[in-house]
Order: structure tokens, then C-alpha cells, then sequence
């Protein structure tokens, strides 16, 4: 999942969803360096990355792909799941996409401990509107682009988009089926995580 789905999934509360970003930038043990709720919110990234990638409905969608792109599938799989998610949002949240988006923005620009690279890199997703901009098939393309030259071998995710739009209708109606699943999951182990920091 990428940073709209894990959004959507960490809570309400501002630690809640600063806590499901920073997943994707704290590495290593989490020993009390951020406030509880904000670790709270890191563990149940890796879970939901953990259940993501060993579930059976994403081996499926992995599959879908050539076998020299199945290394990298799991890259496009996280883009492509969350511009399914911003496509559908109304399926999946009682709040408009922007009013999510917005608060977000907010709370990340309230926030002044931001690790590592999320200080720079929010600014430049509210600026440019990151998470709302996934409705879009077409972002992705940049998005993909930018990873590119973040690459050691750039050349690796080319053809990404071609890839994706060949395989959306099959691709779509496996992120149907699983997001439910993650969702409830996601919602089972933030009940688990919330008791335990109380």
C-alpha cells in the first residue's frame, strides 16, 4: 500500500495518521523515540504492509504481471492500488476525497518533528496535492517517473504505466476484493494497538 491507503487505514487522530506515514520513513525498532500513539501508528503500517504482502489476492495481482516485472510489481501494485482508492473513495469513506486530503495536508504542516526525508517531501505533497492526485490514472506516470531517478538502476520501472493500463480492469477487481479485507484487518489491529497504549 502507498501513503493514500495507509491513510485512510492508520485513524482519525492526528498521531494516527502521522504515525501511518511515518511507517514508510522510521526504520528499525521503535523504542519510545515518538509519542505512543505515533508508534502505535507505525506498527500497524508494517502489519498492514506485512498482511499486504504475503495475502493471497496480491500474489494474484503479482502474477498478472510478466515474470521479469514480478520484482517490481509490488511497486506498481501499491501505486495503482491507491489510485483505485482515490477513484472509488465514496465506496470506502464517508468523507469527500479533498476534505481527507485537506486535513492531512494540515496536520502534516502543524507537525514539527517530521523524520527524515517526510520534511521535505510534505510540502511538496500538499503543494502539489499527492494523495488527491491518484484519482488520475495518468499521475501515475510521473509518479513512476520520479521513482525512476531515485532508482541505482533507473531503467527498471519503464513501461510501468503501459503495464498498468493493460491490466487495469483485472487489476481493479483485485483491489476490489481485497481492500475489504485490508480494511478489516487494518480496523482489528488499530483496536488491538489503541488498547495496548492506553
Amino acid at each position: 500500500m502507498n501513503y493514500l491507503a495507509h491513510l485512510h487505514l492508520g485513524g482519525e487522530a492526528p498521531a494516527e495518521l502521522l504515525g501511518s506515514l511515518y511507517g514508510d520513513f522510521v526504520k528499525g525498532p521503535l523504542a519510545g523515540q515518538w509519542p505512543a500513539a505515533i508508534e502505535a501508528g507505525i506498527a500497524l503500517h508494517r502489519r498492514i504492509d506485512a498482511f499486504t504482502d504475503s495475502h493471497p489476492l496480491q500474489a494474484r495481482a503479482r502474477a498478472r504481471f510478466p515474470a521479469e516485472r514480478r520484482r517490481v510489481a509490488g511497486i506498481f501494485l501499491d501505486l495503482f492500488f491507491d489510485h483505485c482508492l482515490a477513484r472509488d473513495w465514496q465506496r470506502y469513506s464517508d468523507q469527500p476525497l479533498q476534505r481527507f486530503t485537506d486535513r492531512v495536508y494540515r496536520v502534516l504542516a502543524a507537525e514539527p518533528q517530521l523524520p527524515g526525508s517526510l520534511q521535505h517531501i510534505a510540502p511538496r505533497m500538499a503543494a502539489q496535492d499527492w494523495l488527491g492526485s491518484y484519482e488520475e490514472f495518468e499521475v501515475l506516470g510521473q509518479v513512476i517517473a520520479g521513482m525512476s531517478r531515485r532508482l541505482s538502476r533507473p531503467g527498471l520501472l519503464d513501461g510501468g504505466l503501459d503495464e498498468l493500463r493493460r491490466l487495469y480492469e483485472p487489476l481493479s477487481e483485485d483491489f476490489s476484493a481485497f481492500y475489504p479485507e485490508l480494511m478489516a484487518f487494518a480496523r482489528e489491529q488499530r483496536e488491538a494497538l489503541t488498547t495496548a497504549v492506553r
